[in-house]
């Protein structure tokens, strides 16, 4: 069941940012950005086995992070990549407070939910911590790496839309050992035995090896969209500079 859920999970949030970008455009992507970061600290408390190894979930919501800023770095730009990253940041700050709020509450005589949130959210403060400064690392290094990539293979093509797959998984695969390293020291070290340590970084950067591979064509399908928008309004663009040139020449 657990491989199965995880596939579906894959499937469902690599979905949902294609959705957001097709329905909304950058605001999709900025408040998925959000949603990800927080819902991916949660997440990250529960250790599974799937696959024949332990892991962490929110690997794959992290990984959607990544495939987010790569979908608005090729398509609007470097300055909104940054900016869905900052918008990160801030829903991981916001939510750490608000969540440790929660826990200087004295809970009613009839009160049945406060014991799980105090054990649950009790270690949350070292994991978003651990997710954060990684997050400002890891994210902005991929931004980065991926213009990097991008003006390498465009000052040797002379095109700009080629070597996508190349500047994709070019930046994101080198970010996301960072990224897995980083954030198994800060999160884990004291917490479980050396072993588990290797296995959860092993099986971290095995899934995010996958993942990265996986997001190549929705960041094609992305692109594909965007430019077809372009088109879309350019198009209307043109239809009404005629229509006020009709209408310009009809009065005279």
């Amino acid at each position: 069941m657990n491989e199965l859920i995880l596939i579906g999970s894959l499937i469902l949030i690599f979905g949902t940012v294609l959705l957001g970008y097709f329905f909304f455009g950058k605001s999709g992507l900025y408040c998925l950005s959000a949603i990800a970061t927080v819902f991916a600290n949660i997440e990250v408390l529960i250790l599974v086995k799937a696959f024949g190894m332990e892991q962490t979930l929110g690997n794959v919501l992290f990984a959607a992070t990544f495939l987010i800023t790569d979908i608005l770095s090729e398509c609007e730009g470097k300055k909104a990549a940054n900016k869905a990253v900052l918008i990160g940041v801030f829903s991981q700050v916001f939510f750490l407070i608000l969540s440790q709020s929660w826990l200087l509450y004295k809970p009613s005589d009839g009160d049945f939910v406060m014991g799980s949130i105090k054990e649950i959210f009790s270690n949350t403060p070292r994991m978003i911590l651990a997710s954060l400064s990684v997050y400002v690392v890891s994210q902005f290094f991929d931004v980065w790496l991926y213009h990097k990539w991008w003006k390498l293979t465009e000052k040797k093509t002379g095109d700009r839309r080629k070597f996508l797959w190349l500047r994709n998984n070019g930046s994101t695969l080198v970010s996301q050992l960072l990224n897995t390293l980083l954030f198994t020291l800060i999160a884990f070290v004291g917490t479980y035995d050396f072993m588990t340590l290797l296995s959860i970084f092993a099986s971290s950067y095995i899934i995010y090896i996958v993942t990265t591979l996986l997001d190549t064509p929705i960041l094609y399908l992305a692109r594909k969209m965007h430019e077809k928008r372009l088109e879309k309004e350019k198009a209307a663009a043109a239809d009404k500079a005629e229509n006020v040139d009709n209408c310009g020449e009809k009065n005279i």
